[in-house]
């Protein structure tokens, strides 16, 4: 059983202790180039791991707290995640927090090696914007005096935080939109990336369609892209019964969609298919698409985030779920005749 516990800080002289060596030979196993025996070595790392030990890459002389805010981020060039990035950096720098971008990928095992990154440099606090670190990296990370916010991830890691939006909600609204324009035959577009917000939203949407007695096809035909939209809407159209009504889970997904419906099968929106996006990102609200959409609230997410880091009570887990905002324009009719 591990000897970590939560908020604690875990030093070299521990690890000695543990490991029966001198201090010295710790800082020489962590040394690139210095000499220690392989039996030093391994004493050493296995107290380590015991203790959630992790090495220090800043300078010896940083005080307790390091004032560093790291976000783990994947997928950082599409306009949701620029954004979110973008808030958080401008709020947390004007909080006097000193942020650290780790740009990763969204599988387990990257996010937790960037995680590991945030350890060596002691960051107070860890903001995950992408994929799920396993309950037992927080756990070290909890160890060593950091505090972890998981955004829009649907897990209940104990000791992380967890903000995100309800996605159920806009799930349900958009099955009312479409259902009051009078479509009969709805779809929802999802991706093949299968995250937990995607997840929900596409869940919640199948069940109260179908509830309503409504027929509802799902289309994923690969990653979170224009090109997946696009590739969907060839998928549906090129058969019969295709939808007259479509939500599509990311507006990414929803701008592809409507160009393929449009543009290759003669498609006019909303008269004949009527369509709602999810992110409500700059491009929706472009003449071409004037896409209907559900915002993430990024300004007051982003506040939350850094209140929670600013409280000196903020180390407690917790959740908050922020209400996704309707945006109307015209990809939808507003009534059905």
């Amino acid at each position: 059983m591990s000897d970590r516990s939560p908020r604690s800080f875990v030093s070299a002289r521990m690890v000695a202790e543990r490991a029966g060596v001198s201090r010295s030979a710790v800082s020489r196993t962590f040394t690139n180039g210095a000499s220690v025996s392989d039996a030093t070595r391994r004493k050493v790392m296995e107290a380590a791991g015991a203790l959630g030990y992790h090495v220090n890459h800043l300078a010896r002389g940083l005080r307790e707290r390091s004032n560093i805010v790291c976000l783990v981020v994947s997928d950082l060039t599409t306009p949701i995640r620029a954004r979110m990035v973008d808030e958080l950096t401008r709020k947390l720098q004007a909080a006097g927090k000193v942020t650290m971008v780790i740009n990763t990928e969204s599988d387990t095992e990257s996010v937790s090696s960037a995680l590991r990154q945030t350890l060596n440099y002691r960051a107070d606090a860890t903001v995950v914007l992408s994929g799920t670190p396993p309950a037992s990296l927080i756990e070290t990370s909890l160890a060593n005096g950091q505090q972890v916010v998981l955004i829009n991830r649907d897990d209940t890691l104990s000791g992380s935080l967890h903000l995100g939006v309800d996605n159920a909600m806009a799930g349900r609204e958009a099955v009312f939109l479409l259902r009051r324009a009078g479509c009969t035959r709805l779809g929802v577009i999802t991706s093949t990336a299968r995250t937990a917000s995607l997840v929900e939203r596409e869940r919640v949407f199948v069940e109260v369609a179908r509830a309503a007695g409504l027929a509802v096809s799902v289309t994923a035909s690969g990653p979170t892209s224009y090109g997946s939209g696009f590739e969907s809407a060839r998928r549906l159209f090129g058969r019969s019964q295709a939808p007259d009504g479509v939500f599509c889970v990311t507006d990414l997904l929803a701008l592809g969609f409507m160009d393929a419906a449009r543009h290759e099968f003669g498609l006019r929106v909303p008269e004949d298919l009527c369509v709602i996006g999810f992110d409500d990102i700059e491009q929706a609200g472009w003449e071409s698409y004037r896409l209907t959409s559900f915002a993430q609230p990024l300004a007051a997410m982003a506040d939350h985030v850094v209140e929670l880091l600013m409280r000196p009570d903020a180390g407690a887990a917790g959740r908050g779920v922020f209400e996704p905002i309707p945006i109307w324009r015209k990809s939808v009719r507003p009534l059905s005749d």
